[in-house]
């Protein structure tokens, strides 16, 4: 089991085994970054579920301790280093290794609730962040390597429909109501608590809190903050307007609808 959870660690980027995210996420074209934050974790999430959960069971039970431990040091860990980066694709990547901290909150419940909560999290995870890559793309151009936050100033005010894309992405990840990021997280925390982790849940809304400083500097820049300094945007193709819309009606459908999407997924 031991070898289990270091091969997943490092597949769903868990602390320690995290390192190689930020440079990779930060060195790859924008569209490569986004797949490697959804899809790849999604898969490795689904993985975990199937061994850890439903295949071993007990004997991953018996491993709770490790399970809830990396599960605080890799929340803390990546919403802590977060809250320094300039350059959006690091902060989503610090952002992403949090993330994976509160799936771990899910898989330490290890009850009946569990398959669905995590499930639900990851299709969450996945329309709000594609949004905000995608937005990240077009605020780029062709400068992919470095997006600083900074490239942001003023986007409330020239491009509109961009910035609220974006600030809706922050504010699910963020997990404020009424958007899918918030009951995510709800339903991760209420499998933990029927298992008797209310100090994991305690962990996890802490570092909830702390998150939110870094999401809101993007917003705060988008609405309060005027560009200094020219920034060549790429063009909004119509399959990219089409995939920013749907990620927005995503993320608010679920976070006022979940019952739907869960029904499905227990």
């Amino acid at each position: 089991v031991a070898l289990l959870v270091i091969g997943f660690g490092f597949k769903v980027a868990l602390v320690p085994f995290h390192m190689w995210t930020p440079d990779v996420y930060q060195g790859a074209p924008i569209p490569v970054t986004a797949y490697m934050a959804v899809g790849a974790k999604a898969a490795g999430f689904a993985a975990v579920l199937r061994v850890l959960v439903l295949a071993t069971g007990q004997a991953a039970f018996e491993w709770s301790q490790l399970l809830w431990l990396l599960a605080v040091i890799t929340m803390t860990v990546g919403n802590i280093i977060a809250l320094v980066q300039s350059d959006i694709k690091r902060m989503l990547a610090y952002s992403s290794i949090a993330h994976a901290g509160y799936i771990m909150i899910g898989i330490v419940a290890g009850n009946e609730t569990t398959v669905s909560a995590v499930l639900f999290y990851l299709v969450v995870y996945m329309f709000m962040n594609i949004g905000a890559f995608a937005v990240a793309g077009i605020v780029s151009g062709k400068n992919e390597q470095h997006v600083d936050i900074k490239h942001f100033a003023g986007l409330g005010k020239s491009q509109p429909m961009l910035a609220l894309v974006m600030t809706v992405c922050m504010f699910s990840l963020a997990g404020f109501p009424p958007t899918g990021g918030f009951m995510g997280k709800l339903y991760l925390f209420k499998a933990a608590m029927e298992s008797g982790y209310t100090w994991l849940v305690i962990f996890g809304a802490l570092n909830t809190l702390i998150s939110v400083y870094y999401y809101i500097r993007v917003v705060v820049a988008m609405y309060f903050q005027d560009s200094k300094e020219s920034v060549k945007m790429a063009a909004v193709l119509p399959g990219v307007g089409l995939v920013l819309l749907v990620t927005l009606l995503g993320i608010f459908y679920l976070g006022i609808f979940p019952g739907t999407t869960l029904s499905l997924l227990y």
